[in-house]
């Protein structure tokens, strides 16, 4: 544990912190965020409801960090207790009630007004049970059960450890994201799925409704104040747009679109509303048969950060909003256009500032392995052997064939999960050959799926040759392009150079890095010739994309350009803008 803290740290609402909405991409007026002050206890594995509880946490931060104002280690065989007494809001009168996790880690058992409602099992996307029929009048009681193992299994869980060292970070046990519920109508709208053809100026509208027999659905769609169209739609529906405006890092322009599902007597059910962004991700060729990552068909040179998402106070959840928008916003103003979240899935909000703000996001599976042996993905990979056949289970520490079917199912099930996300440019399965297994079958399988993103099918060591990038890690040595393969080059992971500012540090004893500078100077002149000579000359030769190592620290890691704090910036700004703005217009030159 550190004392470091943000900005934002002391100004957190602890009676009901990170309160906005939190499904940007599906909202409806209604609902009632449970948020803050939870009772909580730490029990051995009994099935049994504790009587008696310990104290309080605050929801949604995990008890390993300071935010949740317990700072606890949840062992493999505890049962981690949650407990909340409320009283519902009236717009739930005469409504279904449905009770919303974004995210638990790991394997969780809900009860409410003590009965069991249901379980779920995975860390990093939500779920959610309709509680109607276990309401009370009055004050309802909601209780959460969580057990997680951590390394010590097999699950996906990033770089979560108990304890943490190097690049493992401490676990994120429990609740971590926010807990609400939402009030519908029998009959109601589960789900939309929206997919932009600029080809065909056209939006794609696919709607799941619950219990649809006997209704229609009508959709708004606006252009700014201006309505480009209104009508009835079928549940797969595709609406032709006039004069499309397109999204991009630089225009990151959004339509609204509002769907209502009607009765046979137009009276109105469910109301949702959403937005889209019209753009095409993609890959061409340009005037030497060179493969490039193109947008909006042009070749769009994609200048990026490796971003973990951890916070000193909150692990992985941020402090506030706020917090989530300085990042990006930050990052933009640098001139990246890109950010490569790693093996993390972060809050639905986060997604939709990248979306408001222009910002495009590779996103990475959360990876798997009970153990990952590190001579196998770390030493090999840099004495440059890195096409070992990953259908050697154990190698790769995945001969759990749990292991590999619910990775596979998370794989998909993000996919879905963040289907509506404008800004997600690219699916990265697998990184650095954690957990990796079947990799060009899995990445063909998500290019199927979803023909609208890029995917990286296995980022960094071992390729299997699979879609759609060539996609290489390179820290210390100097990078030099392998030879061309059809695929488009990427360097999706490198740099790391690394900085201790005093009093902005995680562990000053412990902190490590690939490569040292005691000074901004150094560092910024360090950084200007590891573009100078090894990044901007390789753009002509066919690179389409980097990503640095990376946004801020991360614990014990110092290779951020931010402090793990994100009070001071490392290197120098102008110079950052000026390489950013020297890539971003090579490949159109």
């Amino acid at each position: 544990m550190s004392n470091l803290k943000t900005r934002w740290t002391d100004n957190v609402n602890y009676d009901c912190p990170l309160s906005e909405y939190p499904r940007p991409q599906l909202v409806r007026n209604d609902w009632q965020c449970l948020n803050g002050k939870f009772e909580f206890t730490i029990t051995g594995m009994t099935d049994d409801i504790p009587q008696d509880f310990d104290g309080e946490i605050v929801v949604p931060f995990a008890p390993e960090c300071y935010l949740s104002g317990i700072e606890k280690t949840i062992e493999p065989d505890d049962y981690l207790w949650y407990r909340k007494k409320f009283i519902l809001d009236d717009c739930f009168e005469g409504k279904r009630c449905i009770l919303h996790f974004e995210a638990v880690d790991w394997r969780c058992m809900v009860f409410f007004n003590g009965k069991p409602v249901g379980t779920h099992q995975g860390g990093y996307l939500p779920f959610s049970f309709d509680v109607t029929e276990y309401l009370n009048e009055g004050y309802n009681e909601l209780v959460v059960r969580v057990n997680d193992p951590t390394e010590t299994n097999w699950q996906d869980r990033g770089k979560q450890v108990r304890k943490s060292v190097g690049f493992w970070y401490t676990a994120t046990s429990g609740i971590w994201q926010s807990v609400w519920l939402e009030p519908v109508n029998e009959k109601h709208i589960e789900n939309i799925r929206l997919t932009p053809d600029i080809d065909a100026s056209a939006i794609r509208i696919e709607t799941e409704l619950k219990y649809a027999e006997n209704t229609q659905l009508r959709a708004i769609i606006k252009k700014d104040d201006s309505i480009v169209f209104a009508g009835t739609i079928s549940p797969d529906e595709t609406v032709k747009l006039r004069d499309i405006r397109l999204w991009s890092p630089e225009d990151p322009f959004l339509y609204d679109i509002v769907i209502a599902l009607c009765d046979e007597n137009e009276k109105i059910l469910d109301v949702v509303s959403s937005y889209f962004g019209m753009r095409k991700f993609s890959i061409g060729y340009d005037d030497k048969a060179i493969p490039r990552l193109y947008l909006n068909n042009k070749p769009y040179f994609q200048t990026g950060l490796l971003d973990q998402g951890y916070w000193p106070d909150g692990g992985m959840t941020p402090a506030c909003d706020e917090a989530m928008i300085f990042d990006i916003k930050e990052m933009k103003n640098l001139g990246f256009n890109m950010l490569r979240k790693h093996i993390k899935i972060e809050p639905r909000r986060w997604y939709y500032h990248c979306d408001k703000l222009g910002m495009i996001v590779w996103q990475d599976m959360v990876c798997g392995a009970k153990k990952i042996d590190m001579f196998f993905v770390g030493v090999l990979p840099n004495m440059f052997i890195r096409s070992i056949p990953d259908s050697h289970y154990k190698w790769f520490g995945v001969d759990n064939e749990e292991c590999r079917r619910e990775h596979e199912k998370a794989v998909f099930d993000t996919v879905d999960h963040l289907y509506n996300c404008t800004s997600i440019g690219c699916w990265v399965p697998f990184n650095e050959s954690w957990g990796q297994f079947d990799a060009k079958r899995i990445g063909e399988a998500v290019k199927a799926y979803d023909p609208t993103r890029i995917v990286d099918h296995a980022s960094g060591w071992h390729d299997q040759k699979g879609p759609e990038l060539k996609s290489v890690h390179q820290y210390i040595l100097p990078f030099i392009p392998p030879k061309g393969d059809g695929r488009p080059l990427v360097l999706s992971e490198f740099g790391g150079y690394s900085r201790i500012i005093e009093n902005h540090v995680w562990n000053r004893e412990k902190s490590f890095g690939y490569v040292m500078y005691k000074t901004k100077e150094t560092l910024t002149r360090a950084y200007k010739k590891l573009f100078k000579k090894q990044i901007i000359p390789n753009v002509k030769k066919g690179l389409s994309a980097t990503v640095y190592t990376q946004v801020s620290d991360v614990e014990f890691e110092v290779n951020g350009i931010y402090t793990y704090d994100r009070e001071l910036l490392k290197i120098d700004a102008d110079t950052i803008r000026e390489i950013n703005d020297k890539l971003k217009t090579m490949p159109n030159n």
